[in-house]
């Protein structure tokens, strides 16, 4: 078992299945040594969830799940990406967060710190990375959270 695989297991969590895109584009791009990942929602087990605005039907804390969610989603799309070895990824290099929250919202780096903490969680030092959180009115099918990031893994 990989160190990352043992990691995930330790934390009892499992890479989610993803369904394919839902428009016209890849799920990722690798050039050389860099895997750059179009955006993940929160879907759980399959379904669509956390959908709702920051600060009229979620708190913070309801957020921060979504964008945990959202962030196993992208390092299962990453799995992918790297035919299952996750040891390959030596780096998370930028991770952008969007949050759709009331005009007045401004806790968008609390909710988006949901997905960095997990992602540390898992890759440890390799999950450090550099970071957009962003006000968004409104995302995809209602969701709350979407990521999006870049990793350099080695070939």
């Amino acid at each position: 078992m990989s160190r990352t695989a043992r990691r995930l297991s330790e934390l009892g969590l499992a890479l989610p299945s993803l369904k394919g895109p839902s428009g016209s584009y890849v799920p990722f791009r690798r050039s050389g040594g860099l895997v750059i990942l179009s955006g993940q929602v929160p879907r759980v087990d399959g379904k669509d969830a956390f959908q709702g605005r920051l600060g009229e039907d979620m708190t913070v804390a309801e957020g921060q799940a979504a964008a945990r969610a959202a962030a196993l989603n992208l390092l299962a799309q990453l799995a992918t990406a790297v035919d299952g070895d996750l040891d390959r990824v030596e780096a998370c290099l930028q991770l952008r967060g969007f949050v759709r929250a009331v005009p007045d919202f401004a806790d968008h780096p609390a909710v988006v710190d949901g997905a960095s903490d997990l992602i540390v969680e898992v890759l440890g030092e390799r999950g450090q990375h550099a970071r957009t959180a962003l006000g968004a009115g409104s995302l995809p099918r209602g969701f709350s959270v979407e990521l999006d990031a870049i990793f350099q893994v080695a070939d």
